[in-house]
């Protein structure tokens, strides 16, 4: 079955604006859905709403803390006042005025043990690991993955708990990890946290918290190590995953048991089908994926229509313009952006009514 796309807005972005793939879109349940765009030394804050109104001006600009670091997840309050940069080795918070209002040290993400620094706040170590941070949804936390300890003796990754009001820790969470990289979800309920972390081939650790002003409690879903992390929505209790491979998407709970499983419609003996990390809930009934990795092979990336409680395939989805290769981001509101890295056009999309 083929479901037509129908275009709902398009805007032709500043050049070298990346506002739709990976993790720098942030949503926060019905309110902003906005993207963190890394320009220069400046983190740009744009809300989609207002250039999809024709507004191309940030909502916000934060000066960067290290400019030769452009690595790590940073995060935005949800009132814009401040912005948390997690660097290789602190997380930093900074006003609206550019001002720093506090600073997390912490140690560094650089892969070889007990390297010398030389004091300069500007300098980079080599390595392309790094941690992320999140603010809450209530601005009062900022949750950061970090490394503590300089040798092998002592090295361990961290998950920690800050107050957003002074970076003070309130709570840790030792982990079992050697990160390559990590991005933070929200749970729309505004208490709980959830935390990917990629290995590269040693897989996939994904761990779900809260934070009750008193006690951590934590749990993972790291059985198979081959989770990654999807999406969320206001309209469901639990979390979208994909394998680490693609060979299926999976509905969970929020204690991590799975609801609902969707493979991609057979590919052949050569080729099989794989679902890429693209993708989420358009709506609280309807689900986007890619299947093939739309960088490695862009002749054979198609987006497809999924229903949200079974990961049922309903369909491909067919674009009026042509074939579409870009990721596919669900904004959750029945919407979803696909971004044209050829003309910096960034379209809206929805399903078309029958």
């Amino acid at each position: 079955m083929s479901i037509t796309a129908q275009l709902s807005d398009s805007v032709k972005l500043p050049s070298g604006a990346e506002l739709v793939n990976g993790f720098a879109f942030e949503g926060r349940g019905d309110a902003a859905r906005r993207t963190l765009l890394h320009n220069g030394h400046e983190l740009e804050v744009y809300d989609l709403y207002e250039v999809f109104s024709g507004e191309l001006a940030p909502t916000a600009v934060f000066p960067v803390p290290w400019t030769g670091w452009d690595r790590g997840v940073d995060s935005v309050s949800p009132d814009a006042t401040f912005a948390v940069f997690s660097g290789q080795r602190a997380v930093r918070a900074v006003g609206s005025d550019g001002k720093q209002l506090w600073e997390y040290r912490h140690g560094c993400w650089g892969p070889e043990l007990g390297h010398p620094h030389t004091g300069d706040e500007q300098e980079v170590c080599r390595g392309l690991e790094h941690g992320s941070c999140r603010v809450s949804d209530d601005g009062l936390l900022v949750w950061a993955h970090v490394v503590h300890g300089a040798d092998e003796h002592d090295w361990q990754e961290y998950w920690v708990v800050l107050d957003a009001r002074d970076g003070h820790e309130l709570a840790r969470l030792p982990l079992d990890s050697a990160a390559a990289g990590s991005h933070h979800v929200s749970h729309p309920d505004g208490i709980h946290m959830g935390l990917c972390i990629g290995m590269g081939q040693d897989g996939i650790l994904l761990h779900w918290a809260r934070w009750d002003g008193k006690r951590l409690t934590s749990w993972d879903v790291n059985e198979g190590l081959d989770r990654i992390l999807m999406d969320v929505h206001n309209g469901l209790e639990g979390f979208l995953t994909v394998e680490h491979y693609g060979a299926d998407l999976r509905l969970h709970a929020l204690d991590g048991a799975v609801l609902a499983e969707g493979a991609p419609e057979s590919g052949d003996d050569e080729n099989p089908a794989g679902w890429d990390y693209g993708g989420g809930f358009i709506d609280a009934e309807t689900v986007i994926a890619s299947t093939i990795d739309s960088e490695e092979d862009p002749d054979r990336a198609r987006h497809w229509i999924l229903d949200a409680r079974t990961l049922h395939v309903r369909g491909g989805i067919s674009y009026p313009t042509g074939p579409v290769t870009s990721y596919a981001r669900p904004l959750g509101d029945g919407t979803w952006l696909t971004y044209d890295t050829r003309n910096g056009t960034l379209d809206r999309w929805t399903t078309a009514t029958p």
